[in-house]
């Protein structure tokens, strides 16, 4: 239970979450920095998240009365040199007036549990290096910071 709001909710998001999870994601893309290239819509999110099987990502969400006001985006990777899936977590965001309030912990808490059920080696993620206080907050949790890969992208447009 959280001391400032004890109603906070962890749960999977349904399908009647989309647009408030649209609106949790455009406010992250806006945190850092990407909301020109936001394409990002409730619809899609509708159908790629809840009607599409399987679906192209999972959510939890961090509920406080009828509003979300936390969230963590994921998706399996099914195939891995150890022979069991991991998680890909794709996004987490707290909304800024429920910051430090242990929500993030919860929701990174609800992630291991389904990492868990679903046999998972490992959880993996990219953090933006200006992201100081993200890397603080992960590194309190256990996480390690992998040195050994970097990250490419090969951006292909239209």
């Amino acid at each position: 239970m959280n001391a400032n709001h004890p109603e906070i909710k962890i749960r999977k998001a349904v399908a009647a979450d989309s647009e408030k999870l649209w609106l949790l994601m455009k406010e992250l893309a806006v945190f850092e920095n990407y909301i020109e290239s936001f394409v990002i819509t409730p619809d899609i999110i509708l159908e790629s998240g809840f009607k599409k099987s399987p679906p192209d990502f999972y959510a939890i969400v961090a509920e406080d009365g009828d509003s979300l006001v936390g969230m963590l985006v994921y998706y399996f990777l099914p195939y891995t040199a150890q022979n069991r899936p991991s998680i890909y977590l794709k996004e987490l965001f707290v909304d800024t007036n429920y910051r430090g309030q242990k929500i993030g912990e919860q929701l990174m808490n609800a992630l291991r549990i389904e990492a868990e059920h679903n046999n998972c080696a490992q959880i993996k993620w990219t953090v933006a290096p200006w992201n100081e206080s993200g890397k603080k907050f992960y590194e309190r949790l256990g996480a390690n910071e992998n040195t050994e890969w970097l990250n490419y992208e090969w951006n292909i447009s239209k």
